[in-house]
């Protein structure tokens, strides 16, 4: 019979806790939160490495951008079309046969890349788009059954909101492990020998996978209507979960996308942008080490509500910042709202989801957020081509203020 972790335990009083610490939990709970970090860390560091050499490879070769952008489209394009098998068989084996697949996968996109520098031509840009395939798709499976593995073993609502906000870590820091590991290697070795150190980077996978604990037998899932996407959309405040999961993914999108147009227009230098974007990148990470220490003091929907209301304020204000300074104050206070609100998504979308089904809830989300990656960058191009900059900041702060009142019948009991 196949393998799947059981289903979440009834969640427990909301009254005040003690003072968390990162290994709060059952015993060995604080190791296998780590367990899980590190998992995730090796294979989306191998694929963030992936995708920064292979643009960097293509560029030297005398392609244009648009190679380069279809090529990137691909790390998110795969993962759309493959997260809710990927989110189905995560609910039918478990974490240890999903993981062991994403990092084959993984692998295999390295291999597929490193192969990529022997040949020329339409070959090698096929290895490159096989390896863009491989690597996004195993980042996503793997990152599915993580978050899936690690919300089950949470017990209550305070706790899931502690370890989905270590989780959210684990990206930031493999945003920053894998590219430059594999500039170094580059710089070094040339692209050959950043390929292959991606390649291994799953490994710290496969060593951390062993801290996990094997799952007991699954309970067989009934075939039918129950088990459509469509079924579990229409689970009560799912819709509107997801529709509030968008707009945060816009969010997201839009200031990675603007800022660089906006920095340009004041004609700061690419380091100061980088510096503005950093700025956002760290105060996420902080945030999302704050967390885990006010979790018992916090509430999911009002934390939502509060973070969209901060979002449209800072896309309101971003057009107005008078130089480099007051945009990374700005950046700053965005990576406050946007970043706190991960956990809380992922803290709802556990409770509203059937025990069996949280894979297929997980793929959902992925799907969303990696169709918005893929399609919205395409037509925030297009828009601030016809209204500028700042209307694109206006616009999306406009949605995202509309859309906050969608958490308010999301107050699942805790």
């Amino acid at each position: 019979m196949p393998l799947a972790e059981p289903s979440a335990p009834p969640a427990a009083s909301s009254s005040p806790a003690p003072a968390p610490a990162p290994d709060n939990g059952p015993p060995g709970f604080g190791r296998l939160v780590l367990a899980l970090v590190v998992g995730q860390l090796g294979l989306h560091a191998a694929m963030a490495g992936v995708r920064l050499a292979a643009s960097l490879q293509v560029l030297r070769e005398g392609h244009g951008a648009w190679t380069v952008g279809l090529l990137l489209a691909l790390f998110a394009a795969a993962p759309v079309l493959t997260a809710w098998q990927a989110g189905r068989l995560a609910d039918r084996h478990g974490y240890h046969p999903m993981v062991r697949g994403a990092v084959a996968l993984s692998m295999l996109g390295g291999a597929a890349a490193l192969g990529s520098t022997y040949v020329q031509g339409a070959l090698h840009l096929g290895l490159l788009s096989v390896a863009a395939m491989l690597t996004g798709t195993a980042a996503n499976v793997g990152v599915l059954t993580i978050q899936r593995t690690a919300g089950l073993a949470a017990r209550d609502a305070t706790e899931r909101m502690r370890v989905f906000s270590w989780l959210g870590i684990a990206p930031s820091f493999a945003n920053v492990v894998g590219p430059v590991a594999v500039g170094l290697a580059i710089d070094a070795s040339g692209f050959a020998a950043g390929y292959a150190l991606m390649a291994l980077l799953p490994v710290a996978t496969v060593l951390a996978a062993r801290r996990v604990p094997p799952t007991p037998p699954a309970r067989a899932v009934e075939p039918g209507p129950k088990g459509t996407a469509w079924s579990l959309i229409q689970a009560p405040g799912m819709r509107r979960l997801l529709t509030v999961n968008w707009l945060f993914s816009m969010a997201w999108d839009v200031h990675a996308f603007a800022v660089p147009l906006l920095g340009h227009e004041r004609g700061f230098s690419a380091s100061t942008v980088g510096l503005i974007l950093g700025l956002f990148t760290l105060s996420v990470s902080g945030v999302r080490l704050v967390i885990p220490v006010l979790a018992h003091r916090l509430h999911e929907v009002i934390v939502m509500r509060a973070s969209m209301v901060g979002t449209a304020l800072v896309f309101a204000a971003y057009p107005f910042a008078p130089n480099a300074w007051a945009m990374g104050a700005l950046a700053v206070a965005l990576g406050v709202t946007l970043g706190s609100v991960q956990p809380m998504i992922m803290t709802v979308l556990h409770q509203l989801t059937p025990g069996d089904r949280h894979g297929e809830a997980l793929a959902l989300r992925s799907m969303a957020i990696n169709a918005t990656s893929t399609v919205m960058p395409l037509v925030f191009g297009a828009s601030g081509a016809l209204v500028g900059t700042a209307a694109l900041f206006w616009a999306v702060g406009a949605a995202v203020l509309a859309g906050s009142r969608l958490p308010r019948r999301l107050m699942a009991p805790r």
